[in-house]
């Protein structure tokens, strides 16, 4: 772990929502290594966090406001090096086709 000396002892690992109002203001801090930042934002993006009412809302204690889950997923995919916010859609759906109709169809 990242030796950090913080203003009021506590480490931003411990109590997050005391050092960082943003998940992008996790992934800009240089002294946290990749798997703290991973760390912080997965506790984040836990469902022990959703707002009842709101399961895309995240509500951190000792954060004034609530997080979107959108954009700790998105603080997550970029920790990734995945600059995409979305995979890939699928391509056009097709159907296949079945041998043993077009057999049926010729004997008729």
């Amino acid at each position: 772990m990242t030796n950090i000396n913080t203003d009021n002892g506590i480490h931003p690992l411990f109590h997050p929502a005391a050092h960082y109002d943003s998940p992008s203001e996790v992934l800009n801090d240089d002294t946290l290594s990749a798997p703290e930042k991973r760390i912080i934002l997965s506790s984040w993006a836990s469902d022990m966090y959703a707002v009842e009412s709101c399961p895309a809302l995240r509500e951190i204690p000792g954060m004034g406001h609530t997080i979107r889950l959108a954009d700790i997923l998105a603080a997550l995919r970029q920790l990734d090096g995945d600059e995409d916010d979305l995979p890939p859609g699928g391509g056009v759906p097709m159907r296949l086709r079945r041998p043993w109709a077009a057999a049926l169809r010729r004997s008729f």
